[in-house]
This record gives C-alpha cells, sequence and structure tokens, in this order.
C-alpha cells in the first residue's frame, strides 16, 4: 500500500515538474505575456488589454506595420511599450503634411484614423526599427526615445485575449 502512495507521489511531482518545465519554454521562447498599458495604440489596442505576443515570430523576421513589444529602459525602470513598426534599417522615413514617406516614397497607414503626425525626418541605421503608437498626439515612441534596437524588440503580433470582445489580432 505504501508502494503504491509513494508512486502516486512521485508521478504528480513528474506531472508538476513536467509542467513548469513546459511554461517556462513557452515564456521565454515563444508567448510573451503582454497588458495594454495607456492610450497610446488607440483605438488598435485599448487600456488595459491583456494578450500574448509572439517572441518566436520575431526570428521569422519584423515586418512594416507589425505590432511589436519592446523593452526600454527609463529612469533606471524597465518596461515594455505596444507599438507598431514604421520605419525598417536603414531607411529613411519621413512625415510631410501628415503623410509618411519612405526613402522618398509615399506608404499608405490605412490602419490611422483621425491622428494628426507632425514633420520629421529621421534615417535609421543597422538593426534600428522606427516604431510609434496610432495614436499619435499621446505615444511616446521613436520620436521620444530614439530608434529602437533589434535586441530592444521582444515578439510581435500581439493576441489579445481579454476582455473577449476584443479578441484576436489587431492590425
Amino acid at each position: 500500500m505504501m508502494e503504491n502512495k509513494g508512486s502516486f507521489i512521485k508521478e504528480i511531482v513528474w506531472f508538476f515538474t513536467k509542467a513548469l518545465i513546459i511554461v517556462i519554454i513557452l515564456v521565454n521562447f515563444v508567448l510573451m505575456p503582454c497588458v495594454v498599458n495607456g492610450t497610446s495604440m488607440f483605438p488598435t489596442y485599448k487600456q488595459g488589454d491583456f494578450g500574448y505576443s509572439f517572441i518566436i515570430s520575431k526570428t521569422l523576421g519584423i515586418n512594416r506595420f507589425d505590432t511589436v513589444v519592446i523593452k526600454v529602459n527609463n529612469d533606471n525602470n524597465e518596461k515594455l511599450l505596444v507599438k507598431r513598426v514604421i520605419g525598417m534599417p536603414n531607411e529613411t522615413i519621413e512625415y510631410k503634411d501628415n503623410k509618411l514617406y519612405i526613402n522618398g516614397e509615399y506608404v499608405e497607414e490605412s490602419f490611422l484614423k483621425d491622428t494628426n503626425t507632425q514633420d520629421f525626418k529621421e534615417k535609421l541605421g543597422d538593426n534600428e526599427y522606427f516604431c510609434m503608437g496610432d495614436n499619435r498626439s499621446v505615444s511616446r515612441d521613436s520620436r521620444f526615445y530614439g530608434a529602437f534596437n533589434i535586441k530592444q524588440i521582444r515578439s510581435t503580433h500581439l493576441l489579445i485575449i481579454y476582455p473577449f470582445s476584443d479578441f484576436g489580432f489587431n492590425r
């Protein structure tokens, strides 16, 4: 009888050990939990939206207009930002009359709704990405922090799971 109890406890411990290993692998290499803090990505994402961003998809490549989670160090604090990739490495991005130009060519931003982007011009270097919030008037983004290095981009493609009414990928 005691042998069965010992065997049962070993099975339980082994089960929870495997579950913990799987969770650690998922959270460190596949999925990253993320809560939207602030209104810089409104209306695409709302304050308090909770979801998972995909760490592994970063290795497949980052594309223009992808939503990314960025790690920044600010005043000895580390925080995560949810932003949209606007400029890619070695590009010159420019906003003129509320329109985006990449290397001098106009690029439409169909995801934007009634927002105004002040004029500026920026040349990006190797491994640099220019990321901005969709709610440009309140967003602290590359215009504030500067271009983000590829190492600061932790993950891409935010899947909202709560609130349930916002479930899914928002483009």
